[in-house]
Order: C-alpha cells, then structure tokens, then sequence
C-alpha cells in the first residue's frame, strides 16, 4: 500500500494507493514547506489533520514546496517518519511532482502556478533545468501570491479605479493598517496575499483586473521560461489553481510569446496515481 502526498504552502493532498492499483478519495490537511515549518510544527499538524486511520504504508512518497535540498528533506521525512511507519519514504520537490504528473518518462517544460510559482525542463528522468523561484518576495511571478502583492500594492497606492478599490474594500473588510499587519506581522504573508488572486477571478471582466495576471503571466515567462534552450520544442505544461482558473489569460501570455500550451490542470494527483500505477 502507497500512500502519495502533493503539498504545496496552502494546502496537502495525500492518496491512498492500494495492493490493487485502486486509489481512495484524497484527503487534504495544510500545506507542509520545511521553509517555514520545522519537525515539530510538521508532527503536529499531521497528527491533528491526517484523520485517516491507516498509518502503516509500503511505501510514501512526499512531493512538497521547498523540498529542494537535502537538509529540507530531512526534516519532512523525519517528521513522517515519527507519524507514520513505512520502509520506504521518499521525498521529492513539488516540481518532480508537476513533472512527474504531466511529461510522465517523456521530456517536457513543467511549470506550477498556486500559491508560489516553479519551472524546469524535464528530460523524462531527472530534472536536467531549473530557473530557481526565489520565493514571493523576490521572485515567483505568475504566483497568487505575487498577483495578489501586485492588487494590494495597487490599491493601497491608487493605483487602480476608483470603482474598483471602492469593491475592494466592500468585499474585505480588513483596513489598510490590517492588511499591512498580516503582510509584515502575521505568519505565511504568502498565504495571505494569494487569496486575494479570489477578487480577481471574480471580478475578471474588468480589464485593468484582468492586466494583473496577463502580465503577471508574462513575466512569469520572460523571467523563467524563456531561459530554457529547448522552450520551441515543446508543448509548456501547468499545474496549480492559478493556472488552472486564470487558464485564459495564461494563453494569452503564452501567445504573446509564440509559445505552445500543453496540459493545464489544477491538481497532479491523477498524474501521479498513473505514474505509479504503471510500475514506475
């Protein structure tokens, strides 16, 4: 019996495979990033959240956000492995996972697009290319966390309509002296931001909205993608909520550069339930 997480900073989506190749229905907690959580944080919120009963696996394989070098690895598997009992536990970036779930073996340019944003170029094994994210504040354009830093900022410096921050602010409820206090005080400002990428999408008809995450987009492309030797060979494949809702806009910032859309899709669970039901 397998047991397969995806996590990005929001949220987690584990699945349950079993000795027949049959998959549970997935089961979600928060999300798990050994950047901003540490063993403990991480035992405690499985023990809380993880209400499955099962707790004995053949084997795990964990794809999560800032799961990119040894030392952060350790301290997800450690806190597995104090949580549940299994000889195989197997941690991977959430990159390998997008990988993973859209090229399978073959080669391909896999890109996530949620809270935080990721790219590579994946020759069908390993991931032979990566432009690194750099995180929200530096980086991670096309992110809902960076589009939702740009309506902030862009509300909070009038930057947009009249009409627009006036539906902001009828929508939030929270005050400019909140909304800086959860950004520059609170635990996962990321977070935080991202969820403003909601007000967007709901009110996506107003094109100085709709601009936001075009450009976005495109900057997400001009700053990663394009740094990729092999970005005309092939078709560019997305995972995330962002990519997923905002696919339209995603387009047409691919169009812009003359590039070619492959799958975009929300979650990579199903992906990642064919990958190893295929004796990967």
């Amino acid at each position: 019996m397998k047991l397969i997480a995806d996590s990005g900073s929001t949220k987690t989506e584990w699945v349950i495979i079993d000795n027949k190749n049959n998959y549970s229905q997935s089961h979600l907690t928060e999300g798990i990033n050994p950047y901003y959580q540490n063993i403990e944080d991480i035992k405690q919120l499985l023990n809380k959240q993880f209400t499955i009963n099962i707790k004995s696996f053949d084997e795990i394989h964990f794809y999560g956000a800032g799961c990119n070098n040894a030392g952060k690895n350790s301290i997800v598997k450690d806190a597995l492995s104090s949580v549940f009992k299994s000889p195989q536990i197997n941690i991977y970036s959430d990159l390998m996972a997008a990988s993973h779930a859209t090229c399978g073996q073959n080669p391909g340019i896999s890109c996530i697009l949620g809270t935080g944003s990721n790219s590579c170029f994946f020759n069908g094994k390993t991931i032979e290319k990566n432009i690194s994210p750099l995180g929200y504040i530096l980086g991670d354009e096309g992110s809902g966390a960076t589009i939702g830093k740009i309506l902030i900022a862009d509300i909070l410096k009038n930057q947009l309509s009249k009409s627009t921050i006036e539906l902001f602010f009828k929508e939030h409820k929270d005050s400019e002296a909140e909304i800086l206090d959860r950004i520059y005080k609170k635990p996962f400002p990321n977070r935080y931001l991202a969820q403003f990428s909601k007000f967007i999408h709901q009110h996506i008809e107003l094109k100085e909205l709709e601009l936001i995450v075009v450009n976005a987009f495109k900057e997400f492309i001009k700053r990663n993608l394009l740094q990729y030797a092999e970005i005309e060979k092939y078709p560019i494949h997305f995972i995330g909520s962002i990519a997923y809702h905002f696919e339209e806009q995603l387009i047409k910032a691919l169009n812009f550069y003359n590039l070619h859309k492959g799958i975009i899709i929300k979650s990579p669970t199903k992906g990642l339930v064919k990958f190893y039901n295929d004796g990967i």
